[in-house]
């Protein structure tokens, strides 16, 4: 088949979750043998015309210039340049800026689009926003022949929301298997005498619940935050709020996988405050990289999870959780999450799912 990937800045990973789904996957297809093309940001790092035998097709990307409107106009010239390349499949990977434009997308090819979380759900959008991406979302199933969810909740939410029919493919991750403690020494860290937490600086991931728990807990260890946290607002109030806390460390972004699974592995106990959205990237990797994991008490994190972390819906519980939780006792619940990667959730499975959905979904079509 001739496949085109668009939704994301583009490839090698630079960003995020789209972005390292895209890079895996169009090369797993591309070895499968297909034709893969993904579009990427005409600014992206990346300049080359081919990235391990899958077409790069860079088209121009305004956002730095105009803001968030540039990426409707950076979608729309993917799918302008769509329009000319007869493709067999167009994968969607999220439909925030590109749903304005279903009606451009080619008629020929079968669009296919992965729904992403409930993004009009997220507290960061102003209510005027949050009531156009719901608008946007109900664009995107309009337009897409198949719809992909990457959470059980999403494709419920989906189906009982719009009637519309969701295969679910989770996301993917790989089993971590440390080297050395050189890593995390260069921070300034010792093994198991840290709390973690990786995320965007954004309300909903409940990043300020967990540190007031911690706060609450009274705790004398480390607690580390890795996130974007001199590029958003809310970032600024986190640091500034809890800035006569020594003991809390704002570390900024890093994007290293291997030193985030480094500083996951050793850590004591890893946060993940998300509340809005699929399967998340960063819950897998933790659970690949031999975290104990606490979590928000949330359907998205507890289909995934099930009895292998623990949970928290407030500062009390997540001081509770501080006080009283210890890695090396709970190394079974460790084992579990990192036994469910390998079998449900590694790459390899997830790529072959996408491929088999994409080639039945191609084969459908042309009955």
């Amino acid at each position: 088949m001739k496949i085109g990937i668009l939704g994301t800045r583009g490839i090698p990973n630079h960003h995020g979750g789209f972005e390292q789904f895209a890079e895996f996957f169009a090369v797993y297809a591309e070895a499968a043998g297909h034709d893969v093309y993904v579009y990427n940001s005409h600014c992206h790092p990346y300049q080359e015309a081919k990235f391990k035998g899958v077409n790069i097709v860079h088209c121009y990307d305004p956002e730095e210039k105009i803001g968030t409107i540039g990426q409707f106009i950076y979608d729309l010239n993917c799918i302008r340049d769509a329009r000319k390349r007869t493709y067999d499949v167009l994968l969607q990977l999220g439909y925030t800026s590109n749903s304005v434009w279903g009606w451009a997308l080619p008629k020929r090819a079968v669009i296919v689009t992965n729904m992403d979380g409930l993004e009009w759900k997220r507290s960061k959008y102003s209510k005027s926003v949050q009531k156009f991406l719901k608008y946007a979302e109900r664009l995107a199933i309009k337009s897409s022949d198949y719809l992909i969810a990457d959470s059980i909740g999403i494709k419920d939410y989906l189906e009982s929301t719009y009637q519309s029919k969701a295969k679910y493919i989770a996301y993917g991750a790989h089993v971590f298997l440390p080297s050395n403690e050189d890593v995390i020494s260069a921070y300034e860290l010792h093994k198991e005498d840290y709390y973690l937490l990786i995320a965007r600086m954004e309300p909903e991931n409940n990043i300020e619940m967990i540190l007031d728990g911690f706060v609450q807990s009274k705790s004398q260890k480390l607690f580390c935050v890795i996130g974007n946290v001199e590029s958003t607002k809310f970032g600024h109030y986190l640091k500034e709020k809890f800035a006569h806390h020594s003991n809390i460390q704002f570390l900024g972004a890093i994007y290293d996988l291997n030193v985030l699974n480094h500083l996951r592995y050793h850590s004591l106990l890893y946060f993940h405050g998300h509340s809005v959205g699929g399967t998340n990237p960063s819950l897998l990797e933790a659970m690949g990289s031999g975290a104990l994991i606490a979590a928000h008490d949330n359907v998205f994190n507890k289909t995934i999870l099930e009895n292998d972390a623990f949970y928290f819906a407030d500062e009390h519980s997540v001081s509770q959780l501080i006080k009283t939780t210890e890695k090396n006792k709970h190394i079974d619940k460790v084992k579990r999450n990192t036994s469910k990667i390998e079998n449900q959730y590694h790459w390899e499975t997830i790529n072959k799912a996408y491929m088999d959905f994409l080639i039945n979904c191609h084969n459908e079509s042309r009955k």
